[in-house]
């Protein structure tokens, strides 16, 4: 199925040699001069769109594709019917992606302020970006140029944000440095006072002062609905390049290193410090001050309550190395089974 366009405008069409380009792959047979207007699936695209094959199971839709060009990996070509091109490259997914992006590129700012947002006199606002309606931008903020800031968003006092940074509808930061082309998809919360408190001698629990920042390192993303805590003491930080999904939780004083991927419902708690590359599934869990190596994984609704070294795979919960959490589980299996009959 084609892109809506009334929510996915397109930009200029490309010949085929152009999606190659942009693919960054070679382009094998098919009209070089062949004007492409759009992508789709294997099953669905027309005479006009490009398509791709990343995934084996799928094969067998190539014989009956209608697109102009298939984009793969070079041991597919010879599956590919006569007649039809391909866009070969080691990684057909983000060479797609690529002509994907070419295809129907981002948005762009359209500068001014709507005259419904609120922009405090001492906030400095970029050139180039867009502040929409009913929008907040408080004393003292620093928006940098070709930003968008969503209806209802909030950008708290001291805030700054690197040049083309995106803020999405009813997102709000505070008490956040941030780098260079950062995302925050709708209502993302970042510097929120973070979960510190002591408890009185009479039993009330009194909140402890958080005095720290945010800091979000150059083409951080963060998702829907997902919070980051601003630091106690010392500042949570974001390292380049991470991305949190959709409903993620980040605690106070968290550190994490370069390109991590924290996917849904991931929660973080205090002062843990990720190394780069680290991937945790959905509704994995990390208790507080623990050290996680770079490029560990954690696998779906984990609880990790230990240290976990660089290039780790663990899973379960308590998480232990994932041979070892494989085996209980099969073990757990033999002893459920009734007697005489094989574990299911």
């Amino acid at each position: 199925m084609a892109a809506d366009p009334r929510f996915f405008p397109a930009g200029s069409a490309l010949t085929l040699a152009e999606a190659a380009a942009a693919a960054g792959g070679e382009l094998v047979g098919g009209d070089a001069a062949l004007r492409i207007t759009g992508v789709g699936p294997l099953q669905s695209a027309g005479p006009a769109e490009v398509s791709f094959l990343d995934n084996r199971r799928y094969a067998a839709q190539l014989a009956a594709t209608q697109a102009a060009a298939v984009v793969l990996a070079p041991e597919m070509l010879a599956k590919l019917p006569a007649g039809r091109a391909a866009i070969v490259t080691a990684q057909p997914y983000l060479a797609f992606g690529r002509i994907a992006r070419a295809l129907h590129p981002p948005v762009a700012p359209r500068p001014g302020v709507h005259p419904a947002a609120v922009v405090d006199p001492s906030a400095s606002i970029g050139p180039g970006t867009e502040i929409g309606p009913f929008a907040v931008i408080e004393a003292g903020a620093e928006i940098g140029a070709g930003c968008i800031i969503g209806p209802h968003a909030v950008v708290g006092a001291g805030v700054v944000l690197g040049e083309g940074c995106r803020i999405g509808a009813h997102a709000s930061l505070s008490h956040a440095i941030a780098g260079r082309f950062v995302v925050l998809h709708p209502g993302a919360r970042v510097g929120q006072e973070g979960f510190g408190f002591a408890v009185t001698p009479e039993g009330r629990f009194e909140t402890m002062p958080q005095l720290g920042r945010v800091l979000l390192e150059d083409f951080v993303e963060i998702g829907a609905n997902a919070c980051v805590d601003r630091g106690s003491q010392t500042d949570t930080v974001l390292g380049a390049g991470t991305r949190l999904d959709n409903m993620v939780q980040i605690g106070h004083n968290v550190r994490t290193g370069r390109g991590c991927v924290l996917v849904a419902q991931v929660g973080i708690s205090g002062s843990t410090r990720l190394g780069n590359g680290v991937q945790m599934g959905g509704q994995a869990g990390v208790t507080g001050h623990l050290e996680i190596g770079d490029r560990a994984q954690i696998a779906a609704q984990s609880g990790v309550m230990s240290d976990v070294g660089p290039g780790e795979v663990v899973g379960g919960s308590p998480a232990l190395p994932m041979r070892e959490t494989l085996r209980a589980h099969a073990t757990l299996r033999r002893l459920a089974a009734k007697p005489g009959k094989p574990a299911p």
